[in-house]
């Protein structure tokens, strides 16, 4: 028997609506930079961005007794709070068969390579604290009759270690942390956009930052300052280099604000890409159960006429039918997944249908047709997995909507929400950029290369090739935690006293990227970046194109310091400021993938390099796919990772090994307790 879920459930778990803001707090004085009057905030510890891995860092830090503030571009309308899929997930340890085997959950999260055996094991070790920590907020993660935490495989997961509240699990990670931190009474700067960080030779001085409603005569930008002794970076990945983009609109991250500062930057090779609607209508990723109920997927040319397109990779109605499941917990595309007929040729097709200018639909109320010549499709006929986890979720049901119905009503009643019935009409969906996995590079602490600046979440590059479906939830959590404690530690700091002289930098590098009159215009720019980035650095890719779309950034660059950006408005300087950001992180991301690709690096992640010479070749029906041959990954580049930086106007690359973990080095209490209580474990030398 089908319980109905009651309306305040899926109220609770699809409109999970934000805690108000209260008044903010007054900026305590005005100094005068340049030409521009700007207000001043003092504080030790700002955190840029309100997302879940922000939200943590600012709770911990002022449980912590530090006066911490939060900046933000747009307060519950980053991707934390915007973004999610069928059942989205938070990844922990604690499993039913494995125990709390933190090791063997380290091996998994940084399986795909070039990531840090440490962090991978601070991640593991640390998620029964983060999600603990989050249920004591309130968090309602399912649980048995006998108190058991529900969990499920997500993808690259082979324990079952995912756990969700269903497709707003961020979204409630980030309210339950918001109630937190307004209780405690942390400061937020709400519609406020940091355009420039403060540096000197001793470490951050603050961040000049925009916000329209303080724009004066005296400040036509709406420029304010603050000043704080450590600066978190939590804003979030960079969602706006790519036109297909299941990020919500308006994320620009901050890696080009960390590359202008001199922060260095790690793993801009790594990405994940996968289906999911776009970002016209409601952008969504469409993983779990909205794959596993097996829909009928097809395409539409402009004639209006219905392309039964993966009937051409297939050779039977039970391999493809069996691979539309598989995306479900194989949500990224993986060059790796293309051969033997996997689950990643599902992503090429479709990715192939997108470029004949085909628009393509995912019908709940058909199931899939037949491979011409086979039999017709039957849930008697998949393959053994698919038939396992169907029958034991009892989705016997005839239909793909009534599948979806028993196996995950917020599914559907979340596209509800957003004007889509997907009980009554196809769902028009395309292959995404989803993640960056790269970000800024930092240390066990999340420490990045300049003293006082840390970084978390999405901002920070510390997931490597691929991992765990989740893991990136829980690793904004342990980090943000981290972060705080750190900080703590060395306790609580006055801002440097030279602010003056670094801020009226700060606005004379501004002015002189801001141009009336012959800069080029931010549509331009956008145009630019987000063409090149999924044409030539998406789920495809060349080494001759790679290398093309490098010189091309580094042009537009180099016009971009030559003629400035143009604005028509001065309330458009602050998303021009964003787009010169944009501009630089698009140029890191393509010299780390030429640097990469030009040595013979091959396919891995969110990337298939395609290559004449290539030793893999993906098979059709009808024979192999010449045109998408390409390298394999070799074992020796995942144990590295690219490091890039900003100098002066080039781009400079290092490589190094990652860091390991010798998980036979057991503590030992009574030798290991007296670092713990002088603070000796936070004091690791060298930061990233």
């Amino acid at each position: 028997m089908t319980h109905p879920v009651p309306q305040h459930i899926l109220d609770a778990l699809t409109d999970v609506e934000m805690p108000k803001l209260g008044a903010e707090l007054a900026f305590e004085e005005v100094i005068k930079l340049g030409a521009f009057d700007v207000p001043v905030h003092t504080t030790d510890s700002l955190v840029v961005g309100s997302g879940a891995a922000g939200l943590r860092a600012a709770v911990e830090l002022r449980r912590r007794d530090i006066d911490v503030t939060i900046m933000s571009q747009s307060a519950w309308g980053g991707t934390s709070a915007c973004s999610g899929s069928d059942k989205q997930t938070l990844h922990t340890a604690n499993t039913a068969d494995q125990g709390d085997n933190f090791v063997d959950m380290a091996q998994s999260i940084r399986a795909g390579g070039a990531m840090d055996e440490d962090t991978a094991y601070i991640e593991a070790v640390g998620s029964p604290r983060a999600m603990a920590s989050l249920q004591f907020l309130g968090l309602p993660l399912p649980q048995d009759q006998l108190g058991g935490t529900l969990r499920y495989q997500t993808d690259h997961d082979e324990v079952g270690r995912a756990t969700s509240c269903g497709p707003r699990t961020s979204r409630l990670m980030v309210k339950v942390l918001a109630q937190e931190a307004l209780r405690l009474g942390v400061p937020f700067f709400n519609q406020t956009t940091a355009v420039k960080i403060l540096t000197s030779d001793q470490g951050v001085a603050g961040v000049l930052a925009i916000r329209t409603k303080d724009r004066s005569e005296r400040n036509p930008y709406g420029l304010v300052l603050f000043r704080c002794a450590r600066l978190v970076l939590a804003a979030g990945g960079p969602g706006e280099l790519y036109r297909d983009s299941v990020f919500p609109n308006g994320c620009y991250g901050s890696l080009g604000l960390a590359l202008e500062a001199g922060l260095e930057l790690v793993n801009l090779t790594e990405s994940q890409f996968g289906i999911g609607t776009r970002r016209e209508g409601f952008p969504w990723n469409l993983s779990g159960t909205y794959v596993q109920v097996i829909p009928h997927i097809y395409s539409v040319d402009s004639d209006g006429a219905e392309h039964h397109f993966l009937a051409d990779y297939y050779r039977t109605t039970q391999e493809m039918a069996s691979n539309v499941f598989r995306k479900g917990y194989q949500w990224p595309f993986h060059a790796s997944r293309m051969l033997n007929f996997g689950s990643s040729l599902v992503d090429l097709a479709i990715y192939r249908e997108g470029e004949k200018g085909r628009k393509v639909f995912m019908d709940f109320n058909r199931n899939p047709l037949p491979v011409p010549g086979d039999l017709p499709f039957s849930l008697d006929r998949l393959d053994p997995d698919v038939t396992t986890y169907l029958s034991k979720a009892g989705a016997d049901h005839d239909l793909p909507i009534d599948r979806l119905k028993h196996m995950n009503p917020l599914a559907i009643e979340l596209y509800r929400r957003y004007k889509v019935d997907i009980t009554q009409e196809p769902l028009e969906f395309a292959v995404n950029n989803q993640h960056m996995n790269g970000g800024i590079a930092v240390d066990i602490w999340g420490r990045t290369n300049i003293d006082g600046i840390y970084a978390i979440g999405e901002a920070a590059g510390t997931h490597g090739v691929t991992r765990p479906g989740g893991s990136a939830l829980n690793a904004g959590q342990v980090f943000g935690t981290r972060v705080a404690e750190q900080i703590a530690a060395c306790g609580q700091q006055v801002p440097r006293e030279d602010i003056a002289t670094l801020g009226t930098k700060a606005v004379e590098d501004i002015v002189q990227v801001l141009r009336a009159e012959d800069g080029i215009a931010v549509k331009d720019i956008r145009s630019s970046v987000q063409t090149r980035m999924s044409e030539d650095a998406g789920i495809l890719c060349t080494q001759d194109r790679v290398a093309t779309a490098c010189r091309e950034a580094a042009d537009l660059n180099a016009s971009i310091r030559a003629h400035g950006i143009s604005l028509s408005r001065d309330s458009e300087a602050a998303r021009a400021l964003q787009w010169h950001q944009m501009a630089l992180a698009s140029e890191a991301v393509l010299t780390a993938l030429d640097h990469y690709v030009s040595r013979g690096g091959g396919s891995r992640g969110a990337r298939a390099i395609c290559d004449p010479e290539g030793g893999a070749l993906p098979q059709g029906p009808d024979g192999p796919l010449t045109e998408y041959r390409f390298r394999p990954e070799r074992d020796a580049d995942k144990g590295t990772q690219i490091h890039v930086r900003l100098n002066g106007t080039e781009m400079t690359l290092r490589t190094r090994e990652n860091r390991a973990h010798d998980p036979s080095d057991k503590s030992f209490f009574e030798r290991d307790w007296p670092a713990w209580l002088t603070s000796k474990i936070h004091d690791t030398g060298e930061s990233a």
